[in-house]
Parts: C-alpha cells; structure tokens; sequence
C-alpha cells in the first residue's frame, strides 16, 4: 500500500482507471460543468478507490447498473485537493459519478466573450473530474460536450461528431491513445479554422484567424523535421489553438491541439521556438512521460533537447546555438533566484508538501536540455541519437521515474558512466562553470529577438535615462510588435525611468496574461522605488483578467517584495512623477 506520486491520493494497491467516458454540459451562465464521469477499471476489482477532486459537488456514485455505491468525500488538502474515496462493491468493472465543478475550478478560466478553456497541468484536472489525477496512471476518453449552438467546443482528442438541437449542440470527441490526465483539455468559444497542412490546421478568434494562418504556415516543416529526428507523428494531427490574451503560458502540449499564447503573432515567425517545443512534447512528455512532477525534467529536459534539434534542422545551427545560449542565461538566473531552495535546483525533486506550480522553473528545462547535451557530446550525436529513438520507442505510452531513466541509460548507453550522472541528476545547482560572458556590439534594425534580449539583459545597471532615450529614438523598441524584444526592452527602460515606456508597460499589463512576461514587468515595476506602489494597484486593477495560475504566482511574487497589492492608486502610472 503505496502512495508513490505525492501530488496524488492514489494507492497503488487499489484498482487502476483505464477509461473516462465524460458527459459534461457547458454553463457560461453558472460558470459550472455538470458532468457524469464514468470510470472504467482496468480489471474488476472490490474495496476502496481513491479519487482526487478539487473544488466538486458531488451529487451521486453508482455501478454500471445503477445501483449506489458508498463514498466519502474528505476534507480539503490546500494542495491535493479532496480524497473522493469509493467502497466497490465486489466484481466492480466501472463507476459512474455524478456531480458538477466549482465556479472558481482551478482547470477553468471563463471568460465574458463566451468563452471557456482548460489548463489541466500539473495538477488541476481533478477539479473538473473526478479521477487518478497522476501522470503515473494513463487513460483513454470519450466526451460528449454540451454548449451553446453557436460556440465551437475543442478538445486535445479526435473529432467524432456534432449534433445539433435546439439552441445546443453536442459535440464528441474520442482520445485512442492513452494519456496523462493533465493532458485533458477542452475549449469553448467563437472559434475559426484555417488548414495549414494535410494534417494541421490553426484555430483561433476570427478577427485573429488571418494574422495566425500566416504566422505558423510553416506547422508542416517542423513537423516533417520532427518526424525526421524522432519517428512518425504519434497523434495523427497537430493542430493549434491561438488562446485568448490572458492564458497563462507560452504554449501547452495537449496532443492534437496544442494551445500557444496570442504573443507569438510576431508578424515576423521569430517566435517557431515555442510552436517545435510543444510539437515536441508529442515524442517527449505526451508519448513518454514523467510519473510525476517530482520527474518533471523528463519531459521538459528531453523537449527543449527535442525543440532545438528541430530548429536546428530547420532554421540552421547559429539559431539553435542562440536559443540555447538564451537558455543557458535563463537558467543561471533561474538558479540564483533559487539559492535559498537548492532542492528545487535539482533534477530528481522532492516535493512532497510542495505545490508543483510553486516548484515551477526554468531548471528542468534548460539543466535537463545541458545534461542531455553532456551526455550527445560524450557518445556523438549519431549514438545518442540511436539512443534516443530507442528510449523512445522502448517506453511508448509509458510514464517513467528518473531511476527508471538511470536503469535504461545505463544498459543502453555504457558510455554515460564517464559522466557523473548521479550528480547531474541527484544533486543541486550545475556541474558546469558559469556562462562565458558574450558581446553582442552595436544594435542593429535587423536584429533577432534573441539578439535583442542579450544585448538589453547586458546593458549597464542601473540603465541610464540618456541610454534609454537614444535606444527609443532610435530603434522605437516600445512599439516592437516582438513581446520578446518588448518586455526585455520595458523592464530596463523602467529602471532608468524612461516615461514613454512606463505608459506602454501599464498599457501591457492589461492586454496580455503570460505569466512569463508578467513576472518580468512586474518585478522591475517593484524594484523600482518610483513605481513600486503602482505595481500593486496595476496587479489588483487586473488580476481579475489574469488566469488563476498566475495570479497565484504574481500575489505571492508581490507580497515576498513587500508590494502593497491590496491597496487601490488611481493615478495613471504614465502621469506619476519618477
């Protein structure tokens, strides 16, 4: 009797869910789901089942045949959420549950156009259903949504059918290939397609459709590219979903449609990074899988590996090289803003009793993608990637621990023990020396957003208002259409006080919802004293907007800076003296 991911209530000697077949009707007007989840055992089985929930009104429990069944809801864990544990009856093959989510369901974000979208990851499907909410544990579904005629309901599944009635329609969609329940993912709203390829389309806003069909044209390369280094497409289809303003990330990896930010209509296709990371993740995450967060490197390390061979084959080394290097900076970052938490710094974590969107860094990330290249430097790219496609096709469908890793790296790959590898995995902070220092020279109008972002990061500190000025007259930077070079550019220019762009961040700070690019605008807003009470009043002016994620993390971020986030100031933060 085994508790083995702790971000879950599920016992690993209680019977295992192999299917969902979701019911689930959309109401904007409760901001509720109302839903019956029926759960398929993978081999009847008797005695307590343990579900994770969040959030759910439970309404009723049966067998297939109707007949109730026990059960206990628990009391609330601020992480884990509520134990919904069942009594099966003996010879119990499926349940079926009964129930609707909470308004403020931490999966969901609704919002006024109609709209509705999920964000499941790592740990919020549980709060629209009921179910074994670990990677550890995959599972095959089928859904019915009920919503609005008018609207387009999505899923990360395949289309089966839409049934009109009414003013409903019922839409279905089928998901063969079992998957990480933080893999569920839906969307309901105004939606337009355009195809892009025989197998990839993009879905977004119709008065965004046009900009989006042109910016990813190149979906089909990439995935061609990708097909090239790590096998045939897995999903069938990868589609993309262009989100509204406020979600909350870069991109999510649901397989047949995975979700990116609004940010990455560039108008330039600088920003296909994000588009190959969650094409990626098809190979690394969605087809093998960390068994929990506490393994969280085994998908990230092995996706931004992933993503910068498929820039490489596509847009050359040099692009690659800069996208690491930008990684490389990110990660030092990331590790001196952890240096009170070195378990964090880790690859193998331990998190029990911690929040996983707390752990949340760049460090699986970019010290997995180092690891990774320590180990395709050490045996040649052509043996690593031998091994790689092994590791691939040997653990399909499949969620692995990082020992189970270390054991197959090390029969599969023996020329790994020249490298500490328990130290690369196990231990805190980096094995490698510090980032060599790089010159960038003088800015130029035809400059990459990776080339702009280092040469702003490299500016002396503080920024002077005289450096500051020349850079806006001459390059405009406020009005770089790039959020990239645009939030790498405000967050200096509100250090040296640069008025222009403090007018330009408060106008951003409404429009978008990255958490990514929040934190940095946010953070030089409370660095400086100017400003400092002004980031407050921005954040509670429009943390209604944000998504729940990052109002958590931008709350917390804030009260640890000491910003007072509870206090109201009108003044225009563009009109305030510096």
């Amino acid at each position: 009797m085994a508790r083995l991911d702790p971000h879950s209530y599920n016992d690993s000697d209680q019977p295992e869910v192999r299917a969902l077949d979701w019911i689930a009707r959309v109401e904007f007007a409760t901001q509720t789901l109302h839903a019956e989840a029926r759960l398929t055992l993978r081999a009847p089985g008797a005695g307590p089942l343990d579900l994770d929930t969040r959030g759910l009104t439970i309404e009723r429990v049966t067998d297939e045949a109707g007949a109730p069944i026990v059960y206990l809801l628990g009391p609330p864990d601020p992480i884990l959420g509520a134990r919904l544990r069942l009594e099966l009856p003996p010879g119990s093959s499926e349940v079926r549950i009964t129930y609707r989510t909470a308004p403020d369901a931490s999966a969901l974000q609704w919002l006024p156009a109609p709209f509705v979208y999920s964000q499941c990851q790592a740990i919020h499907a549980r709060s629209i259903v009921p179910l074994q909410d670990t990677p550890r544990l995959r599972i095959t579904y089928r859904a019915r949504l009920t919503v609005p005629r008018a609207l387009q309901a999505l899923m990360g599944a395949a289309f089966v059918s839409r049934e009109e009635e009414g003013e409903l329609a019922h839409v279905t969609h089928l998901m063969m290939e079992p998957i990480p329940p933080y893999l569920l993912a839906l969307a309901v709203g105004e939606l337009a397609a355009h195809e892009l390829g025989p197998r990839s389309r993009v879905w977004a806003a119709p008065e965004v459709l046009a900009r989006a069909a042109w910016e990813f044209a190149g979906v089909d390369e990439l995935v061609c590219a990708a097909e090239a280094l790590f096998g045939p497409y897995p999903w069938g289809r990868f589609d993309l979903l262009v989100m509204p303003p406020s979600f909350p990330y870069g991109g999510m990896e649901n397989p047949r449609l995975a979700f990116v930010t609004p940010t990455l209509l560039a108008g330039d296709r600088s920003l296909q990074n994000v588009v190959a990371h969650e094409l990626a993740h098809a190979w690394t995450g969605n087809l093998v899988t960390n068994a929990s967060a506490e393994h969280f490197w085994l998908n990230e390390g092995f996706t931004v590996f992933a993503e910068r061979r498929i820039l490489e084959a596509v847009a050359g080394p040099r692009i690659a090289a800069l996208h690491a290097a930008a990684g490389r900076r990110a990660l030092d970052h990331a590790l001196a803003d952890l240096a009170d938490r070195p378990g964090l710094t880790c690859l193998r974590t331990h998190l029990s009793g911690i929040d996983p969107d707390e752990a949340f860094s760049r460090v699986p990330y970019e010290k997995g993608y180092l690891f990774l290249r320590a180990l395709e430097d050490l045996a040649g790219r052509a043996r690593f990637d031998q091994f790689l496609r092994r590791y691939l096709d040997t653990h399909r469908f499949q969620s692995l621990t990082t020992g189970q890793f270390g054991a197959f790296l090390a029969a599969e790959l023996p020329e790994a023990a020249a490298l500490d590898v328990a130290a690369w995995l196990e231990a805190p902070g980096l094995v490698l020396p510090a980032a060599p220092a790089e010159v960038c020279g003088e800015p130029a109008p035809g400059w990459s957003a990776l080339e702009w972002q280092r040469y702003l990061e490299d500016l002396p500190s503080p920024l002077s208002a005289t450096i500051a000025q020349d850079l806006e007259q001459r390059f405009q930077l406020s009005n770089s259409p790039s959020c990239e070079v645009l939030v790498a550019w405000l967050t200096r220019a509100i250090e040296a006080g640069h008025a222009p762009a403090l007018a330009r961040t408060e106008a951003l700070l409404a429009e978008i919802g990255r958490i990514k690019y929040l934190k940095s605008l946010y953070i030089a807003l409370a660095k400086n004293p100017a400003t400092r009470a002004r980031a407050g009043a921005l954040f509670r002016q429009h943390r209604a907007r944000y998504h729940f994620l990052a109002r958590s993390v931008l709350g917390k971020m804030l009260r640890q800076l000491q910003v007072p986030i509870e206090q109201v100031n009108p003044v225009s933060l563009s009109k305030r003296p510096l």
